[in-house]
């Protein structure tokens, strides 16, 4: 069943007193006779009425045709004038303001002209009063619809704040993935493959060398062991909401003895400028970074050297990781490692690149801006070389073991 609008609903009651007041008029004057156009004029402008929403304009026009003619002609003098100042109110408050004014000014004019005359049908204060009535109805009309638009501005101001934080929690949330993602791939994904080349090692010398299957089993077990720690730290840092923070140390270039060795790989350091004082994002990334593509080594390279050289200036750190080795390219781009390495020297500002070498082997620049960040030390002059556990220097030249 079609519901009437609440407008139709208003332009019935309207009418109600239309025909109510003018019933009312013809009783309270019954020595005065109606005639037709006390009837069709009402009966036009009633009509008109109903039709506001659709044709504002047409409406206000018709209503005040009639009650223009209404008056100077028609016999009971009913109420006809309550359905123009409607129409006048319609037209405003659906953005026909100057049809509004126009015609309201039109008609006060016409009457104005229309007194005139010798003849007066109402008096000064009813012309001031209805002037105001005029006046009145398409000022309220303007109101109403300009703090209707202010309503919709705000509510649409709203949606639109509500959808940005939306889409700025499912942006946070993106990211937060992503990092926690790259973080479990350099921290389990390193020693992970470490534990898979050992145990193959392991079970190939497990008849014929014995001892180093338990070299192996022995690197398997610290390993693993490891592992769980750094676990444990990550899953701990994900879900502590009550809890207190980890106390474990998170990697570092100061530990850069214990990260090489973790490899199982043989290195050759170089460490020109100094490690100490870095910036703390700046000294984790590169000590993923490091981790990461010692792990490529390990997982494709197809030999068990490489070498690593820092170099610190006082504007930036450069790392570069490279190897011999006769292994495929692990990487043109498309893998997650080396996309996770990229992302993370770009996040600071940096920038990575990684490819094969002329003749064999793979290399892994790094660059990471430390200028303008704060630092705990002064680096130490370029030039000067880092000391292994041993206080021997690890240069390109020696033979890499740590």
């Amino acid at each position: 069943m079609h519901r009437l609008q609440p407008s139709t609903w208003a332009s019935i009651a309207v009418i109600a007193a239309l025909i109510g007041g003018t019933a009312l008029t013809w009783r309270m004057r019954p020595e005065v006779p109606p005639n037709v156009l006390d009837f069709v004029l009402p009966a036009i402008a009633s009509a008109a009425l109903l039709l506001r929403r659709r044709l504002p304009v047409a409406a206000l026009l018709t209503t005040a045709v009639c009650t223009a003619l209404y008056y100077p002609y028609a016999r009971l003098d009913g109420p006809l004038l309550l359905l123009f100042l409607v129409a006048l109110y319609n037209a405003a408050d659906q953005g026909r303001l100057i049809a509004a004014i126009a015609t309201g000014a039109a008609s006060v004019l016409g009457m104005g002209i229309g007194e005139l005359g010798e003849t007066r049908h109402v008096d000064d204060s009813q012309f001031v009063m209805i002037g105001g009535w005029v006046v009145a109805a398409i000022a309220f009309g303007g109101v109403t619809r300009n703090r209707r638009a202010f309503q919709h501005e705000a509510e649409q101001r709203a949606l639109d704040a509500e959808h940005t934080k939306e889409e700025e929690g499912r942006r946070r949330e993106t990211e937060e993935r992503l990092r926690i993602a790259r973080e479990l791939h350099d921290v389990l994904g390193h020693n992970i493959s470490l534990i898979n080349v050992q145990a193959g090692a392991a079970l190939h010398g497990l008849k014929k060398r014995p001892e180093d299957a338990e070299t192996a089993l022995r690197t398997i077990k610290d390993t693993s062991k490891e592992t769980l720690r750094q676990l444990r730290t990550t899953l701990g840092v994900l879900r502590q909401v009550d809890e207190q923070a980890p106390t474990a140390p998170a990697d570092s270039l100061e530990r850069l003895d214990e990260l090489v060795k973790r490899s199982g790989l043989e290195v050759a350091v170089t460490v020109a400028g100094g490690l100490e004082g870095l910036p703390a994002q700046v000294d984790l990334a590169a000590a993923r970074i490091i981790q990461e593509s010692l792990t490529n080594v390990t997982r494709h390279s197809g030999t068990d050297h490489a070498t690593l050289t820092i170099n610190r200036s006082s504007r930036n750190i450069v790392i570069r990781v490279e190897d011999d080795g006769p292994g495929a390219v692990y990487t043109d781009g498309s893998g997650f490692g080396v996309q996770g390495m990229r992302e993370r020297a770009t996040a600071l500002g940096g920038t990575l690149e990684a490819g094969p070498r002329t003749g064999a082997g793979f290399a892994v620049v790094a660059t990471l801006p430390i200028a303008g960040l704060p630092t705990d030390t002064p680096p130490q002059r370029n030039g000067t070389a880092r000391q292994n556990p041993t206080g021997q220097q690890d240069t390109q030249a020696q033979d890499g073991k740590r």
